[in-house]
């Protein structure tokens, strides 16, 4: 069978799919995570099933409910598992009910009846399965109970039908919609609307007789909402039992992280004490072992080469090239496991849904919707996944904004320059220094956002409409898959890109113009492209540099790749004079001190993002020129904040 899973949002839809299907979907907080549909084959059953982004109602209002609802009226669907949120039946259930009046069969997931029980709460599923027509079965989808009775239910299903209600068949509501426009050309509305009715054949019209009679002009669309959540209520009633009082633990922590006078400064201490275990603790320890590691790894290999009569120019290209660039990568694992750990934990226990809702009033005030926070943190882990989740974002001004301001998140990406640069020059402050990068994108965002809403005009903001889910405690089976999905993926990316990229540099390194291999190093192709463009960064570092310049450039191929050329070239720079060591074997940017340093950082966090992410944001642009032009705003950006800051921080420290 085909089945489509739907439900609403934070009902445990995509954890349920992970659990039908064993695949590792992404699971969130905020609307939006599913995008698109996700498919999977149920584990030990032909079935195939298809995640469809979490709903409210058919009703297309968003892109997710669009993409939901075409879904499942285009496509030959066998069966819909209709994932329902037991702390939260009433809402649940409008969905339902549009789901039953559709030509498919359903059956209904109870989810989190374990949370339910847990407030004193309990629900009569037979009797629920009773008053809707359809087979009902109760799971906890974090917890992977109940599971193999849905999937005996859904077998169940293939072979008889159900008896499901219909609440108001399709055409039935055409029928009412055409009525209704009928009525509204017409001055008479009370008599014809009464006329109408009572010539009509179709019982379901009937029950909006006495409403329609009252409210003459009552809005169709809003009597069938009124007449579903009628029906729904009743149900409720009649399904649901209270066994006891307990206290929501959830409302008692919303004061604390809520306060509107703690809510922010709270964050912030959040924040600094993940970027404080992740650049500062983390990359204290686990620094030096693992650059220990990384060397004596290239050293065997080095003697190993040699001691086979291997040509110098491939022995350098090896260690010089792929393990020098490739391990200076993968030397900040750690710090990246602890902030990827940190982060999923965040999202697990329900908090990062609450940063956007904070923050919601101040986005409003710039223009832009609330929702606009959502791409933000995605865009935390990495740039692409956030640039398409702008794609929540109903308003096309809103989701080109979006689009355009959300490379300026520090993602994963840009944390290894940051610890690089704050774990040697402000070995004494890196917790707070590492954090005020953070801070400075909120604030760099803001202004973006004001500028661009002073040029465009912005007039109005979309509405930001969003459920706050329950604190939970993290399941730690799903944080260390979701860690461990991202760590895998960082891992693939410095064994693909970066590895490629590193054998790049170091062939223009060490060759010159010429192709002469073995030459000076400031002969060589790569510092001829660099003298060219040092020029740019000369004002926000004081110093003419080609290393520097050419070091920028790579990150447009990965910002990780900024930290694997300067490890390159140091590597190659062995006749330079170095007064200070970043990766042990010394680094040829001597020039460098606080203020340069800071200015740097700030450059490569916020000028273009890699070439995925540049892809990524014409896809969703739609055009080269929009795409350009978000190019050379987000350059701009980064270049004059970085001058400002270079010239501040030189008085300063």
């Amino acid at each position: 069978m085909k089945i489509a899973l739907i439900g609403n949002q934070n009902s445990g839809k995509t954890t349920l799919f992970n659990n039908l299907t064993g695949m590792n979907q992404k699971i969130g907080n905020w609307p939006g995570v599913t995008i698109e549909k996700k498919v999977g084959r149920i584990k030990g059953t032909n079935h195939e099933l298809i995640d469809l982004p979490g709903i409210y109602s058919l009703t297309p209002y968003t892109i997710e409910e669009k993409i939901s609802r075409d879904f499942i009226i285009e496509n030959k669907i066998d069966l819909i598992i209709n994932i329902v949120d037991a702390t939260s039946l009433e809402r649940s259930l409008y969905l339902t009910t549009e789901l039953l009046d559709l030509d498919v069969q359903v059956v209904i997931a109870v989810n989190m009846i374990d949370r339910l029980n847990a407030k004193g709460i309990s629900i009569n599923t037979e009797k629920l399965k009773e008053r809707l027509g359809v087979e009902v079965c109760e799971i906890s989808a974090l917890k992977g109970k109940g599971i193999d009775n849905l999937i005996k239910k859904i077998s169940m299903i293939s072979i008889q039908k159900n008896n499901q209600i219909k609440i108001f068949p399709r055409d039935v509501e055409e029928t009412i919609y055409n009525i209704q426009n009928r009525i509204e050309s017409i001055k008479h509305k009370r008599y014809m609307a009464l006329e109408v009715l009572k010539n009509s054949n179709l019982n379901s019209i009937k029950i909006l007789q006495e409403k329609i009679q009252k409210n003459y002009n009552m809005d169709i669309e809003e009597t069938l909402i009124t007449l579903r959540y009628e029906y729904i209520s009743r149900i409720k009633n009649e399904c649901i039992t209270k066994i006891k009082n307990t206290k929501n633990i959830s409302r008692t922590l919303d004061k604390i992280f809520l306060n509107k006078f703690l809510a922010i400064p709270i964050f912030a201490v959040i924040m600094f004490f993940i970027y404080y275990l992740s650049v500062g603790l983390v990359g204290t320890y686990t620094a030096d072992l693992v650059k220990n590691s990384i060397d004596g790894f290239r050293i065997f290999i080095q003697e190993l080469l040699e001691a086979i009569n291997l040509s110098n120019w491939i022995i350098s290209l090896i260690c010089d090239g792929i393990i020098t660039g490739v391990g200076s990568v993968l030397s900040f694992l750690p710090q990246l496991c602890m902030l990827f750990l940190s982060i999923s934990l965040l999202e697990a226990t329900g908090y990062m849904s609450r940063i956007a809702f904070l923050l919601d009033k101040l986005f409003r005030k710039l223009g832009l919707s609330g929702k606009a926070l959502i791409p933000f943190i995605v865009g935390s882990g990495c740039s692409v996944p956030g640039i398409m989740a702008s794609r929540i974002m109903e308003d096309q001004y809103d989701r080109k904004v979006v689009t355009i301001l959300t490379p300026l998140v520090p993602c994963s990406a840009k944390l290894p320059i940051i610890a690089l640069f704050t774990g040697y020059f402000f070995k004494e402050n890196y917790g707070i220094i590492a954090t005020s990068f953070y801070l400075l994108a909120i604030v760099i965002i803001i202004i973006s956002s004001l500028l661009m809403k002073k040029l465009l005009h912005k007039k109005y903001t979309s509405t930001y409409i969003s459920e706050l889910p329950e604190y939970k405690i993290p399941t730690i089976k799903y944080v260390l898959r979701e860690v461990w999905d991202r760590v895998k993926e960082f891992i693939k990316k410095a064994g693909t890109l970066i590895f490629v990229s590193s054998i790049v540099v170091w062939f223009l390194l060490s060759f010159s113009i010429d192709l002469k291999y073995g030459g000076e190093i400031e002969n060589s192709i790569l510092a001829f492209i660099g003298k060219k463009i040092a020029w740019i960064f000369y004002p926000i570092i004081g110093v003419n540099s080609w290393e520097v310049s050419v070091s920028a450039l790579q990150g447009l191929i990965a910002k990780e790749q900024v930290v694997s050329s300067m490890e390159i070239i140091s590597g190659l720079s062995k006749d330079l004079k170095v007064p200070f060591e970043i990766f042990g074997n010394g680094s040829p940017f001597e020039f460098f001190n606080k203020a340069s340093s800071y200015a740097f950082v700030v450059f490569n966090l916020f000028s273009a993002p890699c070439f995925a992410a540049i892809s990524t944001m014409k896809k969703e642009l739609g055009n080269i020129k929009q795409t350009i032009f978000a190019i050379l705003f987000q350059t701009s950006i980064a270049w004059c904040l970085s001058l400002i800051l270079y010239n501040l921080l030189k008085v300063i420290l």
